[in-house]
């Protein structure tokens, strides 16, 4: 039972991702008091902010305000702050901006980046997990082609042109993609001195093929629609050193000055939030009914949590997992507080892979049912929307970014928080703990 004195019982919800977002609203009708807690203010719609690093939409495009989303649910506060642990025995969230009491506490705090190790590379290679991610991506890529516009070195000029993208799972694919057909198309008529379609897109796998959660003919079609696109696939091959002048190969040495990390996630501090084990990424065991073994009011969904699914694989760390999770933790505690609860566990639905390469291409797995080409790129973009419905007028999204990607308009490409002469180095804060998913 719960320690914390009040008439409803109190549901803390770390993180406003696509998780915290579901459990939330599944509890909208309940008899509870819900309290979100997230460092941003925002939901970010991560599925497309490949497109905002390479100036395809805006920031605004896929990013919410999480006040605004729940305008309408009543039962809903916000709290903007960065949590700093959790006393199980008290049941309170630390915070620093002080303690937030439950009954039951969800934690979906996302995933980050992961440089296994070598962290030191961030600061030449930003991986992509939040809008500040992106926009420095931008920020590098855009820059790069003005230096190579107004270099007088050949060799400058070559490394300024060359895009090194790190990991072939759907991210470094559609960076990798997104890279090349902002060369080859958006830009070929803004520069004068160089020919933007002359820049070397590399994308380095360490594994022999991309998109390893794919069919391995799927990984074939993905290959051949970037080598369309003229990126380069180095497949086997591992990154030693990442430095501000390129990347380190076993092999040889790649001068670049923009390059992409897209090679792996971890989560952080939630293990040692809830003082419990974890898997080699950070992510926490949970029971079938995803609350932690040992403390049934405590539930880790979304990236935060390892959740056993089939054939000895876990539940993936995709966006209609997290959903799924959410909604069925909040039906869960909904059923808790009116004493109908059962011991039904929760079943993750898989709806498929998806994952685009480029302008009208796309790989689609959905088990017996596959698709390349055109088609999926088309299915790829509804499925998009259709995730955008209940957060923001899908239409309007749609027509921009339609719009966009139809006409080759980048109506995106402000070069921010640059100075020429501090040679564009990036001012960013350090990541911190919290991300949601």
């Amino acid at each position: 039972m719960s320690k914390v004195t009040q008439s409803r019982p109190k549901v803390v919800i770390i993180g406003a991702g696509f998780g915290g977002l579901a459990a939330a609203r599944a509890l909208k009708k309940s008899a509870v008091d819900i309290q979100i807690i997230d460092r941003r203010n925002y939901h970010l719609f991560q599925p497309l902010l490949y497109q905002v690093a390479t100036a395809d939409l805006s920031p605004a495009d896929v990013a919410w305000p999480i006040r605004g989303i729940f305008s309408g649910q009543k039962n809903v506060s916000v709290a903007l702050t960065e949590v700093l642990d959790v006393d199980k025995k008290a049941q309170q969230v630390l915070t620093e901006e002080g303690t937030f009491p439950y009954d039951h506490l969800i934690v979906a705090s996302g995933a980050h980046h992961s440089y296994f190790g070598r962290d030191e590379w961030e600061e030449h290679a930003p991986g992509l997990k939040r809008i500040i991610d992106a926009t420095e991506i931008r920020k590098q890529v855009l820059i790069a082609f003005e230096r190579a516009e107004i270099s007088n070195s050949d060799a400058e000029q070559h490394r300024q042109l060359t895009f090194v993208v790190v990991g072939g799972g759907p991210t470094g694919v559609e960076m990798a993609g997104a890279i090349a057909e902002l060369a080859n198309q958006a830009l070929a008529a803004d520069f004068h001195r160089i020919n933007s379609r002359d820049a070397r897109v590399i994308l380095i796998e360490a594994s022999d093929r991309l998109l390893r959660a794919f069919p391995e003919n799927l990984s074939a079609k993905a290959l051949q629609s970037l080598a369309k696109l003229g990126v380069e696939v180095m497949l086997d091959t591992m990154v030693e050193d990442i430095t501000e002048q390129g990347v380190q190969l076993p092999n040889q040495f790649i001068p670049s000055a923009c390059k992409v990390w897209g090679a792996g996630v971890a989560v952080k501090n939630v293990g040692r939030w809830l003082d419990a084990t974890t898997d080699r990424t950070g992510r926490v065991p949970v029971n079938p009914d995803l609350s932690l073994p040992g403390t049934p009011n405590i539930y880790v969904i979304g990236d935060a949590a390892q959740v056993s699914w089939k054939d000895g694989l876990d539940v993936p760390g995709i966006a209609p997992a997290a959903k799924q999770g959410g909604k069925y933790v909040g039906k869960r505690i909904a059923a808790l507080v009116t004493g109908t609860a059962d011991d039904a566990p929760f079943r993750y639905r898989h709806a498929g892979n998806l994952a685009t390469i480029g302008r009208h291409a796309a790989v689609i797995d959905f088990g017996r049912f596959q698709l390349s080409g055109f088609v999926a790129w088309w299915l790829w973009g509804i499925a998009h929307i259709y995730f955008l419905i209940g957060v923001r007028n899908p239409i309007f999204v749609a027509m921009n970014w339609f719009w966009s990607y139809l006409t080759f308009s980048k109506g995106a490409r402000l070069i921010t928080g640059f100075s020429p002469t501090h040679k564009g180095r990036s001012s960013r804060p350090k990541p911190t703990a919290q991300a949601a998913e």
